[in-house]
């Protein structure tokens, strides 16, 4: 096959919808969304009132960038995941350019000693949330293409630890540990799918662990975290203030919750309710079976996620839709992790619950892509998509 070809193959457009989505996953998610958005109101009013003078000032911007979400996923949608192979280069440079952007002083929006926004006319975007989507559609590119070189430490291993780790330090910069945690996790679990050899990826998450404890022992407030998260209790007024009002918050609701509305954390004692520890709201006023329920909810995603990466027509698609699965998964684990002590304080945000525009959009555009990859893999009724076809 002559490049041009082979180049024409791999960029081939998406065909025409061939079968239905998964209304499951459809429906699951809507309904995590319309979930959130109660959450967000109930764990936000009163400090919203107190802070704007409107009970309804978080509210209303999250409807919005539930709005602008809801167009992404239909974006998303109709654009098709086989079209993405030829945007999956241009996408990582670009993410990794507005990575770099933000850290230019005097661009980059600084917030709680950290740079990770973008000011753009009025409203601030987070390019890391960005970043998380486009590395999951280049590991998908580069693994189906190099699908017969992957267990080759030259090609199928060290290309995407390189990449990787130029992510790695641009979220390092701002400072970012979360995103970069979740990012290297990702990365090692799609490897192993790939089918990478264990070894390499046992050797470089081995080597992870001291560089990910010299990041922590060098920097004096992620010791700060650590301790907090080693002993709450002792430092009840000082560091550890925020995890044990999390704790306070979720224990205090018992097994039924004190009722939507009723939490008193909320009332200025937990700092980011409305955002990071939105899911302690959820334990408080709803209690373990609330937040049960919200868990199955995120665990009926990840099942209908893995079931459409295997129903995939193509090894990209399967590829793309394990990552974006994982991504939603493992951010969930996280900050579940983080709320309930298991985990120490890490600034994730809880997917479709957790007030934010970056967040929240993204992980809409990740899902319309999800629900096409499962549209081209529904051939109950009609013929599947054509596949991608790879040199």
């Amino acid at each position: 096959m002559n490049k041009p070809r082979e180049k024409a193959a791999i960029l081939q457009a998406a065909p025409e919808q061939t079968g239905s989505m998964d209304p499951i996953l459809l429906f699951t998610i809507l309904t995590l969304v319309a979930f959130g958005l109660v959450m967000v109101y109930s764990s936000s009013a009163v400090f919203a009132q107190a802070k704007t003078g409107d009970s309804l000032y978080f509210l209303k911007r999250q409807i919005l960038n539930l709005s602008i979400g809801l167009l992404a996923l239909i974006l998303g949608y109709r654009f098709g995941y086989q079209r993405l192979v030829r945007y999956a280069y241009p996408l990582l440079l670009a993410t990794v350019v507005l990575l770099a952007v933000v850290l230019i002083p005097g661009i980059g929006s600084r917030a709680g000693g950290s740079s990770r926004w973008l000011k753009v006319a009025g409203f601030g975007f987070q390019p890391a949330e960005l970043a998380k989507v486009a590395f999951v559609i280049y590991l998908a590119c580069s693994l189906t293409k190099k699908r017969e070189k992957i267990r080759a430490f030259s090609a199928g291993f060290l290309p995407h630890l390189v990449v990787s780790g130029v992510l790695i330090v641009l979220l390092l910069g701002q400072p970012d540990f979360g995103t970069a945690a979740v990012l290297t996790i990702l990365l090692f679990f799609m490897l192993f799918v790939a089918g990478t050899r264990l070894t390499y990826i046992t050797v470089a998450a081995l080597a992870a662990i001291p560089m990910a404890y010299g990041l922590i022992a060098g920097s004096e407030y992620r010791m700060r975290r650590l301790l907090a998260f080693m002993d709450p209790w002792a430092h009840l007024y000082d560091i550890g203030y925020q995890i044990s009002e999390s704790l306070m918050s979720f224990g205090s609701g018992g097994l039924y919750g004190m009722g939507l509305g009723e939490g008193k954390h909320k009332l200025f004692f937990l700092p980011a309710a409305h955002t990071d520890f939105i899911y302690s709201i959820v334990g408080e006023e709803l209690g373990m079976l609330g937040a049960v329920a919200v868990l199955a909810l995120f665990g009926v995603v990840v099942w209908r996620g893995i079931r459409v990466a295997l129903r995939a027509p193509d090894l990209f698609g399967t590829y793309v839709a394990f990552g974006l699965t994982m991504l939603i998964g493992l951010q969930t684990l996280i900050n579940m992790g983080v709320v309930t002590g298991l985990l120490p304080t890490k600034g994730l945000t809880l997917p479709f619950f957790s007030y934010g525009g970056s967040s929240l959009i993204c992980t809409m555009l990740a899902v319309g892509i999800l629900l096409h990859i499962s549209a081209a893999g529904n051939t109950n009724s009609r013929p599947p998509a054509a596949k991608v076809t790879w040199p």
